[in-house]
């Protein structure tokens, strides 16, 4: 089976951008991208696309063919949506159509707009990814759920804020040196246990925020880099996707994420490894909490003890297994469309000793992407490794 190669990466700095619309924030991600592949734009032959709320934030669908046009781009386009993980499903069908041989250069990518909604404009655009005649409908919102879920697993592993709060000092810090981050300041534990609250037990300081960007990647054959002698020394080798019932009143678990170990389970059985062979994560932290679930959905850390995974220093920058070395959805930013091509994209450069963190996984050759949706009814996971 050929090795899907990550030929180019492209992302835009993701912040609070309102005055820019989706297909200017595509268009600057994604020829970016196609510059640092050094692939001949008409040798793409599909664009995927991963966006979530853009008929709400910008009364637009049928996105595909806007945005292969943003990025000067002429051939097929379609749009996924997974909600939060509209973009790892983008990713995912993208390595498929290579390995098939149905394609030798895909251009992946995402966006989202999101901060022009305002906050409660944004919240309600969120919620819709949550079941609306049971959850929507009752006044649930993704910080009211995370929370819940937050309670369950204290309530049945242990822990407490303090254990939540690590996870936000240590994405913030990792997000320092990346000029992409929302977030580029440092915050210590008082200051997340001193932050208003939001749903109890997460606070200010334990949720992400609302974001506009977007990411993008050239994805090409093995065969396709070795004929264009392209530099691609890192690829995609492994890819899993898990779902879940839509609604937490439905699910056996509140305190676990059966859709991302399903995900993770298959993608590191497609790559042939295991979780020991991870040398670096980036992880679905849309809430501190998620990190947690996150971590032990991909057996990076044993039920009931991803809690005190960055307390203890074994997911911190100089740890063990370095989580979210980009800063995280935490403080690195969520444009919901852009997060899983994102993740994917810093991995790659991360390993190619192209990120500002390098230095922290120099040794480094494997690293696990985990994108979810909502309140991960949808996961996939992605394993990217050095091959040569």
């Amino acid at each position: 089976m050929s090795d899907v190669r990550v030929a180019g990466t492209g992302i835009t700095a993701f912040g609070n951008m309102p005055e820019r619309t989706g297909r200017d924030l595509f268009a600057q991600a994604s020829i970016a991208a196609v510059e640092d592949s050094g692939v001949d734009r008409a040798d793409v032959d599909a664009v995927f696309y991963g966006n979530f709320m853009g008929e709400l934030a910008e009364h637009q669908g049928h996105q595909g063919p806007l945005m292969a046009e943003a990025a000067g781009v002429h051939a097929p386009a379609t749009r996924y949506e997974a909600a939060c993980a509209s973009a790892g499903a983008a990713v995912r069908d993208a390595v498929y159509r290579i390995r098939a041989g149905a394609a030798d250069v895909v251009l992946v990518g995402g966006v989202e707009r999101m901060t022009n909604l305002g906050t409660a404009g944004a919240t309600e655009a969120l919620a819709i990814a949550a079941d609306d005649l049971w959850e929507v409908r009752a006044g649930m919102t993704f910080p009211g759920a995370y929370a819940l879920m937050a309670q369950a697993y204290f309530t049945e592993y242990g822990g407490e804020r303090e254990d939540l709060a690590h996870i936000a000092v240590k994405n913030h810090e990792n997000a320092l040196p990346n000029e992409k981050a929302q977030y580029r300041s440092a915050i210590e534990v008082s200051d997340v246990l001193e932050a208003p609250m939001v749903s109890s037990p997460l606070g200010l300081y334990d949720s992400c925020p609302l974001s506009d960007g977007a990411a993008a990647m050239v994805l090409t054959s093995e065969a396709y880099a070795k004929e264009h002698d392209l530099e691609a020394p890192v690829a995609v080798t492994g890819t899993g996707q898990g779902g879940d019932r839509l609604a937490l009143h439905d699910r056996e678990h509140l305190a676990r994420s059966p859709a991302a170990r399903k995900a993770g389970e298959e993608a590191y059985a497609d790559a042939g490894i295991d979780a020991d062979d991870v040398d670096i994560a980036e992880v679905h932290d849309c809430f501190t909490i998620a990190e947690v679930l996150a971590i032990e959905a991909l057996d990076l850390a044993g039920v009931g003890e991803g809690i005190s995974a960055a307390r203890d220093g074994r997911t911190t920058a100089d740890g063990e297994t370095p989580v979210n070395l980009s800063g995280g959805l935490k403080a690195k930013g969520h444009p919901v469309g852009a997060t899983g091509v994102s993740q994917i994209a810093e991995i790659a450069d991360m390993l190619a000793g192209e990120h500002p963190n390098s230095s922290f996984v120099e040794d480094a050759t494997t690293g696990v992407a985990h994108n979810a949706g909502g309140t991960v009814a949808s996961a996939t996971v992605h394993v990217v490794e050095v091959v040569e």
